[in-house]
């Protein structure tokens, strides 16, 4: 019996995503190609594999313990040949699949969208949400190119890079009235604010820092991304306590000012992580080499 390679992807997407629709997106593929997809892999290895429920499909016993086996495989099999290629990124062509978080998306992807129109125009990127949980992104099976954020208790495939560092600081209306060109803890503390709740880490990561400092907060509002922020406190007297790079980006707006937070809140890690079956994959290194090179002149610009 001769097994058709390009199968294993199906049935890694259909495991991850459990889901028919997400799994041919993913993939870019038709839903009835998938389908057929589907049932030569149920032919040859002659298990239903996925079990259609309410709100999607539920992977058979079966289709469980041989899941690792054949991400392994394929991990392996794929650092095997691409590593072989030659890659020039003037003339390449490839979609790269990555996972960031909101920072990363408004901060970092800018810069690298630049870079990548410039030496590889045929390089396309698509990104998907990253909260805390890692193994939604895809990234632990390789199905995900990279994970860019914050990278918490990561498994033993994936390996990390630091990429950059950020601080945080504080931003007010130009106008406002109580607030000059500096706050103090009594000030800060007397502020009513707008708190950011994207998922994962970076939220805990400031209430740990305020924490630890003794810094109390009142809380007027909630939101769920940074682009909210400078409607919001333009047309109030709160404060907002963001990544530095975050506030640079809103200080171009002159109803709004940056100011020092009245206390060191530390500062936060952006990291890389990948699976080890993309360590040796050329296209790979140079996108990884570019993230770098992003980051270091963002933070030179400090």
């Amino acid at each position: 019996m001769r097994f058709d390679l390009n199968l294993l992807p199906v049935f890694i997407a259909l495991m991850e995503e459990r889901s028919v629709t997400r799994a041919a997106l993913r993939l870019g593929i038709t839903q009835p190609a998938l389908s057929n997809a589907l049932n030569r892999l149920r032919d040859t290895l002659q298990d239903p594999l996925f079990i259609r429920e309410r709100y999607g499909i539920k992977p058979t016993q079966f289709a469980e313990e041989i899941a690792p086996v054949i991400v392994e495989s394929l991990g392996r099999l794929d650092e095997v040949l691409v590593g072989r290629q030659h890659f020039d990124p003037a003339t390449a062509t490839r979609q790269l699949n990555i996972a960031v978080n909101t920072y990363v998306e408004v901060v970092l992807v800018p810069g690298i969208v630049a870079r990548l129109r410039a030496q590889a125009p045929g390089i396309k990127m698509s990104l998907a949400p990253y909260g805390n949980d890692l193994a939604e992104t895809g990234v632990i099976s390789g199905t995900t190119d990279m994970v860019l954020g914050r990278i918490v208790e990561p498994p033993d495939n994936l390996i990390i890079q630091h990429l950059m560092d950020d601080s945080l600081a504080c931003v007010v209306r130009a106008d406002h009235p109580d607030i000059g060109d500096s706050l103090s803890r009594e000030q800060y503390e007397a502020l009513r604010h707008v708190n950011i709740q994207p998922p994962g880490r970076l939220r805990a990561g400031l209430f740990q820092a305020l924490d630890r400092q003794g810094l109390r907060r009142e809380l007027a509002i909630s939101v769920t991304h940074f682009l909210a922020v400078p409607e919001i406190i333009a047309v109030t007297d709160y404060c907002a306590t963001l990544p530095r790079h975050i506030c640079k980006q809103i200080a171009r707006d002159p109803r709004l000012k940056v100011v020092e937070a009245p206390v060191d809140l530390g500062t936060f890690p952006v990291q890389i992580a990948w699976h080890v079956r993309y360590r040796n994959d050329p296209a790979h290194k140079w996108f990884r080499q570019l993230l770098v090179e992003t980051a270091a002149q963002l933070s030179a610009a400090d």
